[in-house]
């Protein structure tokens, strides 16, 4: 499966893997937050990384101690209009300092990556049927911001 990573359509490295299914050996993994919270221990021992996928309604702070063992936070956008995913980048991002993979997973419509990319998330999954190289083009529609996020765009102050 090809995803967009940083502005790049790439294939995806990541399972995603049930929560009553094997854990692939050797495997980059994505469990549910459930599976992680259950298999903790267990899953700090797998051989390859390991992502967490969140529901939208999570508060990400319930992630703080286990962050330094994530390499991925995946955020589930369970429909367009829910925008509870941006302010979990945002927390993950300012509040938390998380350095890695944050991704935007579920429907994830390219009017929103520009956006989404503002707020922390740096890799994202469109549903199936949905062109990655359109979708690359909505990074570059804006070109002056009104307000600072956690990208490195600034807003002009020469007013």
């Amino acid at each position: 499966m090809q995803i967009i990573r940083k502005r790049e359509i790439v294939e995806d490295g990541w399972v995603h893997v049930a929560d009553d299914a094997d854990v692939p050996p050797d495997a980059d993994v994505v469990v549910s937050l459930q599976r992680w919270r259950s298999q903790r221990e267990t899953l700090k021992g797998h051989a390859g990384r390991l992502g967490v996928r969140l529901d939208n309604t999570i508060d990400p702070l319930e992630l703080r101690e286990d962050l330094p063992h994530l390499a991925l936070v995946a955020v589930e956008f369970p429909v367009y209009r829910d925008g509870r995913g941006f302010s979990i980048a945002r927390l993950l991002r300012e509040r938390m300092g998380y350095a890695g993979e944050i991704r935007a997973v579920g429907n994830v419509l390219r009017d929103q990556l520009y956006f989404m990319e503002r707020c922390g998330f740096d890799t994202y999954e469109l549903e199936d049927g949905k062109s990655l190289e359109s979708a690359l083009a909505a990074f570059d529609e804006f070109s002056v911001t009104y307000q600072d996020a956690v990208d490195p765009r600034r807003v002009p102050r020469d007013r």
